[in-house]
């Protein structure tokens, strides 16, 4: 797809914490869908410490750790054992959603939509870009969190992501008891679970089914 893609997203986990709950890793990654998961460990921080993108025109993303990829997008990677099939978003939390937007056009990003509505954790607004298959979706932090970290000018930050499973009650059952109970999305026709603490990820983790209405009409 034209535009900018995401070639690595480095997470601050260690590998054998993701291996156990059934994706494939080999030398410290795991490749999900066209995107490399890279183990950088917990002395990294915590969650998304950073990633690389291919054809961007600056790495400045308000605040966001960036470095630009070389080469050609890789041959999406199969189904990993335990029915992850790809990356379905990225979530940045943003403290002025504006001003972020704004950086991220200016990068090249494509924004999709804007929507005005609050998400159920009580996020105002959220905007939607397009990175190639996957989606970065950036939330308006909410005005309670922004005043207990001192208002809006700090830099946006990674929060998590969800992934897009081949069968959620089967993944979910794999996962077990690190999985929660499978929910309907905000998407319509789409179903989502979340991974408890006790998978041992630093990173916020959703698992989502497909759009079911398309696969009724399919």
């Amino acid at each position: 797809m034209a535009g900018p893609t995401i070639e690595e997203l480095r997470i601050a986990d260690d590998a054998a914490s993701w291996s156990a709950l059934g994706f494939t890793v080999a030398d410290d990654a795991c490749v999900i869908g066209g995107v490399s998961l890279t183990f950088v460990g917990r002395g990294a921080g915590s969650g998304i410490a950073g990633w690389s993108l291919r054809d961007i025109e600056s790495t400045a993303l308000d605040g966001l750790a960036t470095t630009l990829a070389d080469g050609e997008p890789r041959t999406p990677a199969g189904p990993h054992p335990n029915g992850v099939i790809a990356i379905d978003h990225v979530v940045v939390m943003s403290p002025d959603l504006n001003r972020s937007v704004t950086g991220l056009q200016g990068a090249g990003l494509d924004l999709r939509r804007i929507r005005e509505e609050p998400t159920p954790a009580g996020a105002p607004r959220q905007a939607f870009f397009r990175l190639g298959a996957e989606i970065l979706e950036v939330v308006q932090e909410p005005e309670e969190i922004l005043t207990r970290a001192g208002g809006p000018d700090g830099p946006s930050h990674f929060w998590g992501m969800a992934l897009l499973v081949e069968d959620l009650d089967a993944t979910c059952a794999q996962m077990a008891p690190h999985a929660g109970e499978p929910r309907a999305a905000v998407q319509p026709g789409r179903r989502i679970a979340t991974l408890r603490r006790s998978a041992g990820l630093s990173v916020p983790l959703a698992l989502m089914s497909r759009d079911q209405r398309s696969e009724v009409a399919a």
